[in-house]
């Protein structure tokens, strides 16, 4: 083989994986680039639903205690009747 042949070749060899390592230093940073947004936006979804939830636990009332508390106030109210009721008798 001739010199000039190796060395074009040589060079040849050393620019392809230049070229190669260029690549794949760029897709890497691609995708850590793309993976670093991606776990920035789940952690801003998180922190919404995180929100929501904690506003939910704040104001929600489950159905049966708001019934048993209606409940105690409507027996308050019938034990108030019930006493007005005797005073008007009483007075009557």
């Amino acid at each position: 083989m001739p010199p000039s042949y190796n060395v074009y070749s040589r060079k040849m060899v050393e620019a392809i994986i230049t070229g190669v390592a260029s690549l794949v230093i760029g897709v890497g940073s691609g995708v850590a680039s793309l993976s670093g947004r991606t776990n920035s936006r789940m952690d801003r979804i998180d922190k919404r639903i995180d929100e929501i939830e904690l506003r939910l636990a704040e104001k929600y009332v489950p159905r049966q205690e708001l019934a048993n508390a209606l409940q105690k106030m409507e027996d308050h109210m019938i034990r108030i009747e019930n006493k007005l009721d005797q005073i008007v008798l009483r007075n009557g």
